[in-house]
């Protein structure tokens, strides 16, 4: 068996984005995954060590359409992945952990910097299989987002609880 590998992309793209891992036409409930964007020499690269890239279809003729693998987000068994959620202009850090990383599926994503783990498998005629070890994804946050970024949960928790906040209730 060929040794496990592994691969660092720095502002990565990813497509086909399924963290939740909600059943789809190609993909069964609980299956959480997403695709991540290979430029052409990193994928030929991959392509011949084993890994299991390919090619979506160009959308115009004299293009080329782009290199891809499917990345594998697996909760179920093993060491899980490290999901990190970079946010006010890149000085807050949270961890995502399974009941959160479905939010990454509609994230408005500006930079994405991972780890992927490769492991071989000889089904579908052998290849490496690419699993998330490690996600840094910094999302673009909108001007109120911004605003508020330094207010906690709890703050905003507790204004919403208050009997006394009512906006709009006529009472005659």
């Amino acid at each position: 068996m060929p040794d496990q590998k592994q691969v660092l992309v720095e502002n990565a793209k990813l497509i086909f984005r399924n963290f939740e891992g909600r059943e789809a036409q190609f993909n069964s409930e609980g299956d959480r995954n997403f695709s991540l964007v290979l430029d052409k020499a990193l994928a030929e690269q991959m392509k011949a060590e084993g890994w299991r890239v390919k090619q979506l279809r160009a959308r115009e003729e004299d293009e080329e359409g782009d290199y891809h693998i499917k990345v594998i987000v697996n909760y179920k068994k093993g060491r899980p992945p490290q999901v990190v959620l970079v946010t006010n202009q890149g000085k807050k850090r949270t961890e995502l952990g399974p009941d959160e990383v479905g939010i990454l599926d509609l994230a408005d994503i500006k930079n994405v910097d991972l780890i992927i783990n490769g492991f071989w498998s000889d089904m579908n005629g052998g290849g490496y299989s690419a699993y998330l070890k490690t996600i840094f994804v910094t999302i673009n946050e909108d001007p109120l987002q911004l605003k508020y970024a330094d207010m906690e949960d709890s703050e905003l928790t507790s204004i919403m609880d208050d009997d006394a906040f009512t906006v709009g209730v006529n009472d005659s």
